[in-house]
């Protein structure tokens, strides 16, 4: 499993000083970028190799609000890794209750520059398989 800490920004909230609700999905998209470059991905190096990750479902749960300056962290954790796709549970709780905010699970697909489905890079599936 893979932590991302987050705090809130002015940015991040809306008129109501809650974090508005499309912001939730950068702070997850955010959590799924350094777990990758955790674990020795270079999504650039991939791009330049002519593939991509896309995400082709999100299905997301909002459970309870974040403010301003509040402490959260993301936890993401492999569910499942096949040929071309990888699925993962994300969840934001916040630090200083414990308190779930938010939960998705999220599945990704390796695309060509074509658009068409392609292998997931080795390394990456060989770092996520023991975790599934």
């Amino acid at each position: 499993m893979h932590a991302f800490a987050v705090t809130v920004y002015y940015e991040d909230t809306d008129m109501g000083g809650i974090v508005y609700h499309a912001n939730w999905l950068k702070f997850v998209e955010r959590a799924r970028s350094d777990l990758v470059r955790g674990l020795g991905i270079d999504q650039n190096a991939m791009r330049e190799a002519g593939r991509v990750f896309a995400v082709t479902h999100l299905d997301a749960t909002f459970r309870a609000p974040a403010r301003l300056d509040d402490r959260l962290t993301v936890t993401t954790e492999a569910v499942e890794a096949t040929g071309a796709r990888l699925v993962l549970d994300q969840r934001v709780t916040h630090d200083d209750t414990g308190r779930l905010c938010f939960a998705a699970r999220v599945t990704l697909a390796c695309i060509g520059t074509d658009g068409r489905p392609a292998r997931l890079p080795a390394e990456l599936r060989s770092r996520l398989v023991p975790q599934v």
